[in-house]
């Protein structure tokens, strides 16, 4: 049994079209979709059902709890961990899982990552010109949004932690020779609409890997996490390519108003961690799967 686990928090205008590619291209038989609606006010739950998918409908948010939540039901097998705003191409579960048994020593397996950036703003693309090039992104299981882990894999943890990086959490599991990127396999993330929403973004995704790193240094998580590497975005891309050197201007600026930003204290509604932007473009669905 295969099991896919989908972590979503009024996530109705992008699930139905999520689900429709897992169900609709995946030919692996059995396959067992978890979805996990948590703190939801829109119809996500009910897109969920019409699809004839496992829903867990909690009321609490908290993409940790979710996780733990579907986990604890799921059957033996692989997991795969998908976010509700991506779309997997025809067969990418299949290979990603397939991956799992035809690499020798792969216990987690990735796809690669291209980054939508059609109709943002000129510093959003800018950002990702160099983000994209980051090694980070080529070793790392964060920044994809869709995550398989083998059953042997899995048992290297309990739970997650009760906190948003759920991505450098699960990176820190594994070596890099445990991991495999499967490269025929793209999928597509997209990139916030302007400054301002990738500035959100980044800032909750730097909360959480810095509460993260320092539960590690405490000892709190049983895990070594991977460190931040501030100097990477000069010292392995625009060294290499000074091409680049328009982009760093923006990157820089908007990486430094994100790191001033995350050091804040949290509201309540940043634990997701996502951008709401993207999600403005979908258009909601919640007609059942045939």
């Amino acid at each position: 049994m295969v099991s896919v686990i989908i972590a979503a928090h009024n996530e109705e205008a992008v699930l139905g079209a999520c689900l429709d590619a897992v169900l609709g291209s995946t030919r692996i038989r059995p396959l067992e979709v978890i979805v996990t609606a948590n703190g939801c006010t829109d119809h996500t739950a009910e897109i969920a059902i019409s699809h004839s998918v496992v829903v867990i409908d909690r009321p609490e948010p908290g993409k940790a709890a979710a996780l733990n939540a579907a986990d604890a039901v799921a059957s033996s097998g692989p997991r795969v961990y998908l976010d509700a705003d991506i779309i997997p191409p025809n067969g990418a579960i299949d290979s990603l899982v397939a991956a799992l048994t035809d690499t020798p020593g792969a216990l987690v397996a990735v796809p690669a990552r291209r980054v939508g950036t059609r109709g943002r703003s000129w510093p959003v693309r800018a950002y990702y010109r160099i983000n994209e090039r980051l090694p980070a992104f080529r070793s790392g299981l964060f920044g994809r949004g869709l995550i398989a882990v083998s059953e042997e894999g899995r048992a290297r943890f309990a739970t997650f932690p009760e906190m948003v990086a759920d991505d450098l959490f699960l990176d820190s599991q594994f070596s890099d020779v445990e991991k495999k990127e499967v490269d025929e396999v793209e999928v597509v993330v997209e990139a916030p609409f302007t400054s301002r929403d990738l500035v959100k973004r980044l800032e909750r995704v730097r909360r959480g890997n810095a509460e993260m790193r320092a539960a590690a240094d405490r000892s709190d998580i049983e895990t070594s996490v991977r460190p931040s590497d501030r100097w990477a975005w000069l010292r392995d891309v625009v060294l290499h390519d000074p091409a680049r050197i328009p982009d760093a201007v923006p990157y820089v600026t908007i990486t430094l108003v994100a790191a001033l930003r995350s050091r804040r204290a949290a509201r309540s509604t940043d634990s997701w961690g996502r951008d709401e932007s993207t999600r403005a473009h979908q258009t909601t669905t919640v007609a059942p799967h045939p």
